[in-house]
């Protein structure tokens, strides 16, 4: 779709806005000292001081004496932080980024109003347990406190020239609906954009056998796309040891979330200790919960299932009557209000209304988001469970997203289970993208996990996750997987090291080897014959040994020719469509080992040649695949240079354990999701917990904490952040009190 001149006038307003403001806004550089200094302090809505003990990153150790004054210390603390991300976020769920850029996001808007992940919010908040309710109060009380003390602004309030506005506990299950996004919405997005010929039904059925999506594959302008890609938990590794796997004796618990490599960082770092919790680990801004984490007694890890927990139905053929609208104003910044009409069906919102999505027929779209449940209850019970059956029963009343939660506790144990509220659908896989209005049916009385499999001490000691197809449960858990890859390789260095030691789960994040590369390395040479001309690329492919480091040839040379070689066969449209689903390369080394030898050969032969100009030229791996680490005001002419921070030669790729996913290598390109924090906890030590973001804790930029994590996690390393206060007293050396009312 074109841009129309509205979107081009807004554009070219937003653009000279941003320049202007920023000539008056500029980052300024703050250390950690002057950064607390700017926290409000005094006359809290808390009951009695809360002492907060800070690390030289500014993730912070509060102890409260209430559990009430812990959540506003927890919501003073997210907004002081990341108050520019949580309103990003809380625009997003809502619809409303036009009234802040204008034209330029009507179509996300438009969208995101159809999607409506906040449909079933007031259900949710109406049925909150009281002590749910409470936390989420305080929580909120601690964001207001923070936006009606005298704190500056933060700089993209002051250069998009938009004021805060006050929070509700409605704001915060809006943002949890939100994150909570379908990893299934991005292949769709996508699918329904393409044109589908004979070849479909095959494409289709392979798509389905190799379950794989890559999430670099997405065009720059699939906006709404890369917006849920960069928030819906789609990615991960994760890997529990169990005491017999341990150098200490007691279990190892590590992994690292996947998601859009961004700057500020996805997750928040905290530990905290009040009458109900003592938890450390990463949080989401805005969000008041231990989404990954430990407690005295044991800790919890996960990856995103992949769940089926949505449908697409044709409702071409439905009746007018059986069809409902709504109208809505969108405010739009520098342009007149737009109305939007939302048609509804009792199969759901008819997404395909909305202009990026594209699709001829109306289609309606299923979420079990739009049904009530409450994801946070459960979070805050799994923040203080203390075994695994209190583990289990709380993790039963979690529906969206699916995720399989990896467990360990101090008591030696390990487990897995699957986490999630599914379809009670039958066992054959769908016929199609879009499902028949008849298969609405599977939708009465899903099941939850109490019916799904669990893992618990199982005979090797230990267990891995990587988004992988899950063991059979009694009802399609899902579609799209992940390959195996991640797993496999997971399963092999835990399977094959001696006693874990801390050094050994450091090693097993940082591992690029991809074992599929290298038999598809093997496929592509096979073909040449023995006398062919051994140029430099041959010889670094030849002697590659399938590791991702920026310093390999051989990296280079195989991504070079492999994406020569399949543009040279696989047709335009075929292409397209292997690259909606997770990762490509299953698809693409189908239909490499299918080709006749003699064919291969020749096209082999052909990408040698013709990539080895670049392959002269960039000479290594991280030449090539950069990480460059883009504030959102970094997207904007005339502050481009002022919000990109760094650019670093990274490892890695899509299929080996540390994730950096990439689309076809031609050339020099930016890895733009993938690991984006760390974290391993030793349930023999209280203390020892080990935590690192991709960048920084602090969201503004030019503050010391800002971008201050990426050398400790470009080395392996991590911060140690303790569960005693007197350990935190001992090691953070900042201190703030928050002081109630006299």
């Amino acid at each position: 779709m074109l841009p129309t001149p509205a979107i081009i006038y807004g554009a070219i307003r937003l653009a000279l806005r941003l320049r202007v403001s920023g000539l008056r806004h500029r980052p300024r550089r703050q250390t950690i000292e002057q950064r607390l200094a700017a926290m409000p302090q005094q006359r809290a809505p808390v009951d009695r001081t809360v002492e907060i003990s800070w690390n030289r990153h500014l993730v912070p150790f509060i102890e409260a004496q209430t559990d009430h004054d812990l959540a506003v210390a927890l919501g003073l603390i997210h907004a002081h932080l990341r108050l520019a991300q949580m309103e990003l976020l809380r625009r997003l769920a809502q619809g409303r980024l036009a009234e802040v850029v204008g034209p330029l996001s009507i179509g996300i808007d438009h969208a995101f109003r159809l999607l409506d992940p906040g449909r079933a919010v007031a259900a949710i908040q109406r049925n909150l347990p009281d002590d749910t309710r409470n936390w989420l109060t305080a929580f909120v009380a601690g964001i207001n406190y923070y936006i009606s003390s005298s704190a500056e602004p933060p700089l993209e309030f002051r250069l998009l020239g938009i004021s805060a506005e006050p929070w509700s506990v409605e704001h915060v299950l809006q943002i949890g609906r939100l994150i909570a996004a379908d990893v299934n919405w991005i292949v769709w997005l996508r699918l329904l954009r393409l044109s589908r010929g004979p070849e479909w039904p095959e494409i289709w059925q392979r798509l389905l056998d190799e379950g794989t999506l890559d999430p670099a594959a997405a065009s720059e302008g699939e906006a709404a796309a890369s917006l849920l890609l960069g928030l819906a938990r789609s990615g991960s590794n994760a890997l529990a040891a169990g005491g017999l796997r341990s150098i200490t004796g007691s279990p190892w618990l590590a992994g690292d979330p996947h998601l859009a490599l961004t700057i500020p960082c996805t997750w928040l770092a905290a530990a905290y200790r009040s009458p109900s919790y003592n938890v450390a680990g990463l949080m989401i801004p805005g969000i008041p919960v231990m989404a990954i984490g430990r407690n005295p007694w044991i800790a919890w890890g996960g990856t995103n299932l992949h769940a089926a927990s949505s449908e697409l139905f044709d409702v071409s053929d439905l009746p007018a009557g059986a069809i409902t609208e709504r109208r809505v104003r969108l405010k739009v910044r520098w342009a007149a209000e737009r109305e939007l009409v939302l048609r509804e069906t009792e199969h759901g919102p008819i997404i395909s209304d909305a202009p990026m999505i594209g699709s001829a027929r109306a289609i309606a779209l299923r979420w079990m988001g739009h049904q009530p449940s409450d994801e946070l209850s459960a979070l805050l019970k799994i923040n203080r469970a203390c075994d695994w059956d209190s583990f289990r029963h709380a993790a039963a009343d979690y529906a969206i997203p699916g995720q399989t939660l990896i467990y360990a506790d101090r008591g030696g144990h390990i487990g897995r289970l699957l986490a999630a509220r599914l379809l009670r659908r039958p066992w054959a896989p769908p016929a199609d993208l879009i499902s028949p209005r008849s298969a609405a049916t599977a939708w009465v009385a899903p099941i939850t996990s109490t019916e799904l499999p669990v893992e618990f001490d199982p005979m090797p000691g230990f267990v891995v996750s990587a988004n992988d197809r899950p063991p059979p449960a009694p009802v399609p858990v899902g579609w799209f997987f992940s390959p195996a890859d991640r797993a496999a390789r997971l399963t092999e260095l835990a399977g094959s090291a001696g006693p874990i030691r801390l050094d050994g789960l450091g090693r097993f994040q940082q591992d690029v080897l991809s074992q599929s590369a290298l038999a598809l390395r093997d496929r592509l040479l096979n073909g040449l014959p023995d006398d062919y001309d051994r140029s430099r690329l041959l010889s670094a492919l030849a002697s590659w040994d399938g590791r991702y480091d920026p310093k390999s040839a051989g990296a280079l040379a195989f991504e070079l020719v492999l994406s020569r070689v399949v543009r040279k066969f696989i047709p335009a449209i075929r292409h397209a469509i292997y690259g909606s689903v997770w990762t490509t390369r299953g698809l693409m080394a189908q239909d490499i080992t299918a080709l006749p030898a003699q064919i291969l050969s020749a096209h082999v032969r052909h990408a040698i040649k013709e990539a080895e100009p670049a392959f002269a030229r960039w000479r290594n791996w991280g030449a090539i695949h950069r990480l460059r680490l883009v504030h959102p005001l970094g997207l904007v002419p005339g502050l481009r240079r002022r919000f990109r921070f760094g650019d670093w030669p990274w490892p890695g790729s899509g299929d080996t354990v540390m994730k950096a996913a990439h689309g076809p290598v031609q050339g020099p390109h930016t890895v733009g999701y993938g690991s984006n924090a760390r974290y391993v906890f030793d349930l023999s030590d209280l203390d020892g917990n080990h935590l690192v973001l991709l960048g920084g804790q602090d969201g503004a930029p030019a503050s010391a904490a800002f971008l201050d994590q990426v050398a400790l996690f470009r080395r392996g390393e991590a911060m140690r952040i303790p569960l005693r206060p007197k350990t935190a007293r001992a090691i953070f050396p900042h201190r703030t009190r928050i002081e109630p009312l006299p």
